[in-house]
């Protein structure tokens, strides 16, 4: 893929077929392919690899670069677990981290069961609970953030996006209207993005009802 072939896609592709093509760019990133195939093995609650690591891996392909890893800080992971103890959820964490102790990554895995409980402290507002996982990935900054991938024991991959993939593969940072983040975060975000993937074309903030 190339930011051409994506731009195509963004524009006459079908839904299955920006999935697939989207699917087959992200499994391009061996760090990427990785985690996921490490993941697969533990027995997680339903869970998905989502964020950065997935949307900066096309950023990367559709700059040509060699190193798909360029620019990525972490993978986040998030997984739903109707226990919402702290204890419970870091059982998991500590799980997840030793089973990719050895890639030399950076994995946040994050039980999106118990967000809630700790948002109003980290980011000064209170948020209703997730539903599930779709809900949780819906809540990011940016349109192009709400993608997942998620690898079961048999191998079968599953893909999920909350807006679909014109934006991201047209290269748009669009204020996502579902987000629970504030302005704030999508300046500072689209700020640091920009100087690292300078392709991209940012859309301006559309204030919400109630903020």
């Amino acid at each position: 893929m190339t930011a051409v072939s994506l731009r195509a896609l963004a524009a006459t592709g079908t839904p299955a077929d920006q999935a697939a093509a989207f699917a087959a760019t992200v499994l391009r990133n061996p760090a990427v392919r990785a985690v996921l195939e490490r993941l697969a093995g533990l027995d997680l609650p339903p869970w998905y690899l989502t964020a950065g690591s997935l949307f900066q891996t096309v950023w990367n392909v559709a700059a040509d670069r060699e190193n798909l890893s360029e620019g990525i800080r972490d993978h986040d992971l998030f997984f739903f677990d109707e226990d919402t103890s702290w204890e419970a959820e870091d059982v998991w964490i500590k799980k997840c981290l030793i089973a990719v102790a050895d890639l030399g990554i950076e994995l946040e895995p994050r039980n999106q069961a118990r967000v809630h409980l700790w948002y109003e402290s980290k980011w000064g507002e209170k948020i209703a609970p997730y539903r599930d996982l779709p809900d949780a990935i819906s809540s990011f900054a940016t349109t192009s953030c709400c993608v997942g991938m998620s690898l079961d024991s048999g191998g079968k991959l599953a893909v999920h996006s909350t807006h679909g993939f014109v934006d991201l593969f047209s290269l748009v940072l669009r204020p996502n209207p579902r987000t629970v983040a504030p302005r704030s975060v999508y300046e500072a975000k689209a700020e640091r993005w920009m100087q690292e993937w300078p392709q991209l074309t940012k859309l301006p903030w559309v204030e919400r009802a109630g903020r």
